[in-house]
Parts: structure tokens; sequence; C-alpha cells
């Protein structure tokens, strides 16, 4: 949406139907209703004609605005100019609102030289944060992007409206290669009157522009315990955004941050995991299991359990029984291997083993580590020569030195001499 558009929209906003009052006669009431209905429905030329007509019977200046306003979401910049230059009455209420129309026609007519005659009245008349915003984009409009910072820089002051730090921003660092300023702006901004949304997700921008993986990590946490986040959504993002970011820069960092502001113990669990952190991973499962029931999370504790265990036999009966209990319910080719892989490795039951390994292999044939466990559990079951078969297509794709591969390819090829 272009700079002059958000102008306009912002003056909807002064023109409400509410400050129709002290109507004369009925049919007054009446033609406001129709008006009012034909802009429900969208038929907005009917409105404003009527509006137009309301003006001209009563001569009331909110009839008029309500016309303008309209007429600028059409373009009709013409027919607005027109109107309001032709009603501006200095002891009018509504002088002021009705000279900035007329400035925002003539912008987009670009007539600057009646745009700046207008503007100095404007200026004379009440020197506001609206009014210098207004002046800021006739400059903006004729590229006198110095000039547009410094009327900018006067509607900032006044009071300290995150709209408009966002349009001097805009001119600052996209216009006037004034990069740092625009930066300092933001940064003073959030840190003296807290993160507004448009001003901390622009700032945000920037610093992901400029690769700044502290300013983002800053920014996002400044951003996560604002008391203005608009929504839980929005918040959501956020935390999403700033646990990538942490571990982008170290995943310490994010775990740390988890841990110090327990929002998310799923999260929090695949970063123990990721860091190698297993100890804390296995408490952390168990924990998460009990409050959702999750039976994912029971084969995680089951393949934590294992992998933790000093002696493997010690567990074996209750990693078992987990993994038996979550694939009655659950499809799962890494968790059916990882069951079958166990039950042939350690001769508890070969042939069930192997019946779990097939179902992995049925969803993910191509899977090498798969392959493996098949050729083990054949080679187990004295099937030399199909073990070898199955072998023989992981050798030929993998390229690593796994000990425990490069273990089965030597005991299978031993097992046809």
């Amino acid at each position: 949406m272009s700079r002059y558009k958000k102008i306009i929209i912002l003056f909807l906003i002064f023109f409400s139907l509410n400050t129709f009052a002290s109507k004369a006669h009925p049919a007054e009431d009446r033609n406001i209703l129709f008006a009012i209905e034909y802009e429900r429905i969208n038929q907005f030329s009917k409105a404003k004609n009527i509006y137009l007509k309301l003006f001209t019977d009563t001569n009331k200046n909110e009839y008029l605005l309500r016309y303008l306003s309209i007429s600028l979401g059409q373009k009709r910049f013409d027919e607005v100019k027109y109107y309001a230059y032709n009603n501006l009455n200095e002891k009018s209420k509504t002088y002021e609102q009705l000279l900035r129309i007329y400035i925002i026609a003539l912008i987009n007519l670009q007539d600057f030289e009646l745009a700046h005659l207008a503007s100095s009245k404007l200026l004379d008349k009440n020197k506001s944060s609206i009014n210098y915003e207004i002046v800021a984009n006739v400059y903006f409009a004729q590229k006198k992007y110095l000039k547009a910072i410094q009327y900018f820089e006067s509607s900032y002051i006044e009071n300290k409206s995150p709209k408009v730090l966002f349009n001097l921003v805009n001119v600052l660092y996209a216009y006037a290669n004034q990069k740092n300023k625009a930066i300092s702006y933001l940064e003073t901004h959030i840190r003296m009157l807290g993160c507004d949304y448009l001003v901390c997700s622009k700032l945000l921008s920037i610093y992901q522009e400029q690769k700044n993986i502290d300013g983002i990590i800053s920014i996002l946490k400044t951003s996560y315990f604002s008391k203005k986040t608009d929504s839980y959504y929005s918040k959501e993002k956020t935390f999403q955004l700033l646990i990538s970011y942490l571990e982008q820069k170290d995943i310490m960092l994010a775990i740390h941050f988890l841990e110090k502001n327990p929002h998310n113990d799923k999260m929090l669990f695949t970063l123990y995991k990721r860091a190698n952190k297993l100890n804390k991973a296995f408490i952390l499962a168990k924990k998460i299991y009990k409050k959702t029931q999750e039976l994912d999370y029971l084969a995680q504790i089951a393949i934590l359990e294992f992998e933790l265990a000093k002696n493997k036999k010690d567990v074996m009966s209750s990693v078992v029984k987990k993994f038996e209990k979550v694939l009655l319910k659950i499809n799962n080719h890494v968790y059916q291997n990882y069951l079958g892989y166990i039950l042939i490795e350690y001769n508890i039951n070969i042939k069930r083993g192997l019946f779990f390994v097939n179902k992995a292999l049925a969803q993910a044939p191509k899977n090498l580590a798969y392959l493996d466990s098949l050729a083990w559990g054949e080679y187990k079951m004295g099937h030399c020569k199909i073990a070898k078969e199955h072998m023989q297509k992981v050798i030929n794709e993998i390229t690593s030195k796994d000990l425990e591969i490069k273990s089965h390819w030597k005991k299978i090829k031993e097992c046809l001499k």
C-alpha cells in the first residue's frame, strides 16, 4: 500500500457518522440512512452523492467531510480539490480537516506549489503532529527527502507516534541512506516507550537484512516479553523465531532460554536431543508423557532408557515392553526398526525382530539402516546368502566408515565361506 493511500485511510477515522446531529427535518434523517446503507453495500458513488446533497441542503460540514473522504477513497482528487478549497473557512471548526484533505488531493495531483502554500497555512493554524506529517508528505512526494525528514521528526517529537516513526525511519533508511540514524531512532523508541508491533517489526526486518544475529535476538526477546504483544499467535510466532535464532547462534543459548522460561517442553526436549543432553531429555520425556500420554514420548523414553543404560540387558524387558505398547497404536517405521533391531541384536526374538524390520521397510524400502537390520536378522537366522544380498545393497550405497555396518558385512561374508 502506498504512503498516500495510508494517509487517505488515516483521514477516514476523522469522519464518523456519530457527528451527525441536530437534524433539521425527517428528510435529513431518511437521507442519512440511505447514505449509510449505500456505504454498507459498497455503493459509494450513490452514498457520496447523498452526502453532497445533504451538505448543500444543510450547510453542515460533517456531510461535506464524509463526501470528501469517500472521494479520496475513489481517487477522485479533482473533485476533492474543488469542494475542499471552495469550502475553506478559517472560522469553521472543520477548517483544519478540510485543509488537510485539500493538501492530500494536491499531493496526488502533483500540484506542489499550491500544496506548499496550503501547508504553510496549515502550520500557521496549528503546529500539531498530524499537520507536520502532512507537510512531510508534500516534500516526500517531491523526493525532497531531507526536508521530509525534518517535518517527520517534528511530527514524531510532538506525540511519539509509532506510525510517524515508521514513516520517518523508512525515509532515513531507504531514501536518505541514514541507516544508523534510523536504527538509533527505533532502538531509542523501544527502550523508552516499549515494543510497539510496528516499531519492533521494522527494527527486526532491518536486523534481518543486515544479518545482525545479536540484534535479532535482542529485539525478539524484547518483543516476546513486551506487554504490548497483540495476540497469543504473534507472541507464539515471536517465540518460535527467537528460539530459531538462539539455536542458530548457539544451541546452548536456546536451551538456557527455554530452561529459564519454560514455555515449550517439547521444543526443549528436541534441543536436548540435538545437543546430546540425553539425561535431561530422558527426564523431560517422562514429564511430557505423564502430562500428555502421547505415545511418541513413550517411544522416546524407551530409546533414551536403552541408550543411557550401561548394561543394556538390565533395561531390555522395560524397553521392549514400551515399544510393544507404542506399536500397537502407532505405525512408525523408526520405532519398528529400533525394536526389531534390539530383538535381533540381543537374540531376544529374532523372528519377531524381522517382523518389525520388514514392517519398517514396507514404509521406507530404501532406508539403509533398515536394510542393515534385515541383513543382520537373516544372518542370525542362518540365511547367509539372503543376508549378503540385502547387505550388498547397503555396501553399494554407503560412503561412511560405520564400524557396526563393517562388522556386519565382514561376518556375513565369512558366513558364506
